[in-house]
């Protein structure tokens, strides 16, 4: 069904999914809203910098195209709560005018119920309310609103009762946070994205700095070749297979390896205090690959070197359309992409964190290598290698 301004639908569902789609990186949001149209604290708002709520009725994620998908359970929405409206805020330099696209679909059963097309033409504004989901006589509705602020982010969330603050630690990386009036919680809603231009960010010294992860994503398809019998022999045709590893040394010298290869996955709450939660073989997580470090341990860390290799498939990197992200509880998320690949090396130093006095050093590496040895090399590992398998 496709929808015009102002036009609303019924769902007829308990799970949907709300897809925002555009042909340019914008960032999307999901206020949860009640009988005075304004949120009531910070964990009302779902976003990258906080991909789900606390009951776990709306959650978020992106997909390798740049979309954005909230998946929305309305039987885990309280009964006073009146709305969820979807936004979308452009980059910094950037208006709706400048995309080429955008649109949000309402999803269930894996079918497209609803589709909402902004025009863009002339539109100078910064931010949009895409649409709501409102409760109406005990059903659920979804009305398509394209509501525009031209300040951007600021007038958004001050809509929904939520004040911006912004923050500048001395040289640290300056970051937005967000702030309901009626609490004193704070929520990042930046977004580092590390790069040849800018390649470190430092983070404020902490006594615990919570569940500290690192996501690896890609994309699993192997979508530019052509099957035949050659590429059959030779194995070509398998599906993208990246492996998340890191190498970690301790405060008192120790150092390991982190890696599915050989089953050597880590401890959290043993030393070396990182570990590596799943394997994805066969590309079916859709959420990638994550290893975690438990930063309640970081005075006990020294450094950790995040790194992935092509395992299968993938004859050069940017077919992979790998993305990696720190995520700081707290903290704006960094990404970095892996670009600038050299074809004839299958391994990929991504980012250094560093213990600096207590604080925490992130630096993008995105250098390429043939294997782990040469790897531990270049950056003084001594390890002693022998051959493993999965």
């Amino acid at each position: 069904m496709n929808l015009t301004l102002g036009v609303n639908t019924i769902i007829n569902h308990k799970d949907i999914i709300v897809k925002i789609s555009s042909d340019l990186p914008v960032d999307a949001s999901a206020f949860r809203l009640f009988a005075n149209n304004k949120v009531k604290d910070d964990l009302d708002m779902v976003f990258y910098g906080q991909p789900n709520n606390e009951n776990g009725s709306i959650s978020w994620k992106q997909d390798h195209n740049k979309n954005h998908e909230f998946i929305v359970n309305l039987s885990k929405l309280a009964n006073d709560v009146t709305k969820v409206a979807f936004t979308i805020t452009c980059d910094e330099y950037q208006t709706i005018s400048q995309l080429s696209n955008l649109s949000i679909q309402i999803i269930a059963n894996n079918q497209v119920i609803a589709v909402g097309e902004v025009d863009i033409t002339d539109r100078p504004e910064k931010a949009l309310i895409m649409g709501e989901i409102y409760r109406r006589n005990y059903e659920w509705k979804f009305r398509f609103i394209a509501q525009g602020f031209n300040g951007g982010l600021k007038p958004l969330a001050e809509n929904f009762g939520i004040n911006i603050v912004d923050e500048e630690n001395s040289s640290k990386t300056k970051t937005n946070q967000v702030s309901n009036s009626n609490s004193s919680s704070k929520v990042n809603l930046n977004k580092i994205s590390l790069s040849k231009d800018k390649t470190t960010v430092s983070l404020d010294k902490q006594n615990n700095y919570g569940m500290i992860g690192i996501n690896l994503n890609w994309n699993k398809s192997n979508k530019e070749q052509k099957k035949g019998f050659l590429s059959s022999f030779l194995n070509i045709n398998k599906n993208i297979d990246l492996d998340l590893a890191a190498f970690v040394r301790l405060k008192d010298k120790s150092i390991y390896v982190i890696q599915a290869l050989g089953n050597t996955f880590g401890s959290l709450n043993s030393p070396c205090y990182v570990q590596l939660m799943e394997d994805d073989r066969n590309g079916s997580n859709k959420d990638g690959e994550w290893i975690y470090i438990n930063g309640k341990h970081w005075k006990q860390i020294d450094e950790v070197l995040i790194y992935t290799f092509i395992y299968q498939g993938a004859p050069n990197w940017n077919q992979t359309d790998a993305i990696v992200s720190v995520q700081v509880p707290g903290q704006p998320k960094i990404e970095t992409q892996l670009t600038e690949g050299d074809n004839k090396n299958r391994l990929c130093a991504i980012v250094h964190l560093k213990n600096d006095k207590g604080a925490i050093k992130i630096q993008r590496l995105n250098k390429y290598f043939r294997g782990q040895r040469e790897l531990a090399h270049a950056y003084r590992w001594n390890f002693r290698w022998q051959a493993g398998r999965k």
